[in-house]
């Protein structure tokens, strides 16, 4: 059975997507960005949970804990491993919003 060749538009999307070099510290800094929202999301699921096991759970509360870790996996959607200042922003914004909410976790 002979296959024809795929027109331009029929070729695979990862065809499409041109890399780049990573130095180590470029992919560190980027994982720990990651890792630091990762670390916010799983700070507000730990809030969410304890909120969603109370006798009389605010839903309010619950709303805005759940639209807030919703952003923080939205900004994990959105990093850009090559902006340096945004990877930067994120870690230290990210590890410092995990430390809070865990801080102020009843």
């Amino acid at each position: 059975m002979s296959m024809a060749s795929p027109t331009p538009s029929e070729e695979p999307v990862i065809a499409s997507i041109s890399g780049f070099e990573w130095s180590s510290e470029e992919s560190v800094a980027y994982e720990a960005a990651i890792e630091a929202i990762n670390g916010a999301v799983g700070a507000y699921s730990a809030r969410i949970h304890a909120e969603q096991g109370k006798e009389s759970p605010d839903s309010s509360l619950l709303a805005r804990l759940l639209e807030e870790q919703g952003q923080c996996a939205r900004a994990r959607e959105q990093l850009v491993p090559t902006d340096h200042a945004q990877i930067a922003e994120a870690r230290t914004h990210y590890a410092d919003l995990a430390r809070r909410l865990l801080e102020e976790a009843p």
